[in-house]
């Protein structure tokens, strides 16, 4: 996706599930809101098309339900997220301005990254607000304490 986008499930029942599910890449001012983001797998690189005009070179999926990689000002809200082969949520490599809240988290272990990596300097300016989340049944490790 590019800069600028609302994935709005908001009235309807919808599933992003199976596939690479969400990735967020180098791009600002985005919301996630109302989904179900379940089942995500690991996918390799490919080129994505981000307007009718332009397309580029995206990193391979590890399989999480939304990751953030090098983005800014994003909002995940009332979703439920689960099951994926790697996090949850991961906002990594620069990623800032990140606001995680009312969602609904189960059966997953690696649940957040925040930052993957000490030695990597921009992330020690990283700014996320976790909030109003349910941490729910069947998560083993990486929850906000």
């Amino acid at each position: 996706m590019n800069s600028f986008k609302t994935i709005d499930g908001r009235g309807a029942s919808v599933h992003i599930a199976g596939g690479a599910c969400i990735t967020v890449q180098y791009v600002t001012n985005i919301i996630i809101h109302g989904i179900n983001i379940h089942d995500c797998k690991k996918r390799g690189n490919a080129y994505v098309r981000d307007s009718p005009s332009h397309y580029g070179w995206r990193t391979a999926s590890d399989g999480e339900a939304v990751s953030i990689f090098g983005g800014s000002h994003v909002w995940v809200d009332h979703c439920s997220l689960s099951n994926c082969d790697d996090g949850l949520v991961d906002a990594i490599r620069g990623s800032t301005a990140i606001t995680i809240s009312n969602n609904y988290l189960t059966h997953h272990n690696k649940v957040m990254l925040l930052g993957h990596s000490d030695s990597y300097t921009r992330d020690k300016n990283m700014q996320v607000t976790i909030a109003f989340n349910h941490f729910g049944e069947g998560l083993v490790q990486r929850m906000p304490t």
